[in-house]
């Protein structure tokens, strides 16, 4: 058996897909692993856990096929089978990027931010091309390839928008009691723009800018701009966002950078939508980034003979470290974990960026 409600390993879906393993849930869905024996490749198999909600799934799926780019998870196929539905999407092997944050870095370095912040904004350009609004942009609908890798960055569950609209709009109309009773709702509101908690239905392409720079905040400081729960509600309609703080700031090597994710983020969460970028105009400002796209490692701090630097042991070889290339941070001690890039050097390769692992 698997660990899901609807099926176990072996089932056959719609005569095709053979499940394999048990992915997960979420708030409205749960999600396996299946064998295409038609295709003879793997997907993932999604299904929501309200069986009356078919005819906005359906919609749902049919709008998440239009979008085709490197960034989005691709709608395969849409299947019923019997009084079932489910949406089959490209597989992803990797974790989601709310996972990332917290089972291996908390935050991540403005080059790195400004990588991810680049790929979500031509994978939103591409679905607002074809007029698909998410709707609920959250670090858990963004699937990291590779996990720890790091390796690239997809947006998915576009094929649940319509039915995370509906939910969302029900909880967030009504009392507080309601809105931290939905877990789909819970989970979306830190990432809400202001027209989203006044009119959940007529928000458009503006409020995904919106999450895209929230999202960006969250990754830059390890911490949501508003926080989370009802409380955070008022503040996101006052639409303020927080000053980096000085720890983010005050190192020269970040410094600038973070300065100009931090533009970035501000102008993604005006108030007013119509003052916000279109994501077109998203991507054209990233474009202006320069960020490393090199491969990113884990090493664990093996020596630090004084205050200012030592070196970390990877899987592969000795890593020189130095203080002023740590984000965020202003020690390193013996043991702990890091994330980096690791240049060449002699006699050591050095690293920059460095941040803290958890």
């Amino acid at each position: 058996m698997s660990n899901g409600v609807l099926h176990a390993i072996d089932d056959l879906v719609g005569g095709r897909y053979q499940v394999t393993g048990y992915i997960g849930q979420g708030g409205m869905q749960e999600v396996y692993r299946v064998r295409d024996r038609l295709l003879e490749r793997d997907a993932a198999l999604k299904s929501p856990k309200n069986p009356s909600a078919k005819k906005r799934f359906n919609r749902s799926a049919i709008l998440s096929a239009r979008v085709n780019h490197d960034n989005v998870a691709k709608t395969l196929d849409y299947v019923e089978d019997g009084d079932r539905f489910y949406l089959v999407e490209e597989l992803i092997e990797g974790c989601d990027l709310g996972h990332f944050l917290k089972h291996h870095v908390t935050m991540l370095d403005p080059f790195a931010a400004g990588r991810v912040t680049h790929h979500l904004a031509k994978g939103l350009a591409a679905s607002h091309h074809v007029n698909v609004i998410h709707r609920d942009l959250k670090p858990t609908n963004i699937m990291v390839l590779g996990g720890r890798d790091f390796a690239g960055f997809k947006i998915t569950d576009f094929g649940i928008a319509k039915m995370a609209q509906e939910e969302i709009g029900d909880a967030i109309a009504g009392d507080e009691e309601g809105l931290t009773s939905s877990q789909t709702a819970l989970g979306a509101l830190p990432y809400m723009a202001p027209e989203t908690i006044d009119d959940m239905k007529n928000a458009g392409k503006p409020a995904d800018v919106w999450a895209i720079g929230a999202i960006t905040f969250e990754i830059l400081t390890g911490k949501r701009p508003f926080g989370a729960g009802y409380k955070a509600v008022p503040l996101i309609q006052a639409a303020i966002v927080p000053a980096l703080p000085h720890a983010l700031v005050g190192n020269t090597q970040f410094a600038p950078f973070a300065d100009a994710i931090f533009t970035l983020i501000t102008t993604c969460m005006q108030k007013d939508p119509s003052t916000r970028p279109t994501a077109d105009q998203l991507v054209a400002a990233c474009e202006e980034l320069y960020y490393s796209t090199l491969a990113r490692e884990f090493g664990t701090i093996k020596r630090f003979d004084n205050t200012s630097w030592g070196f970390a042991s990877t899987t592969s070889s000795d890593v020189f470290c130095h203080i002023k290339s740590v984000y965020a941070a202003s020690a390193l001690a013996v043991g702990d974990h890091i994330w980096m890039t690791a240049h060449p050097g002699a006699p050591s390769r050095r690293a920059f960026p460095i941040v803290k692992a958890v």
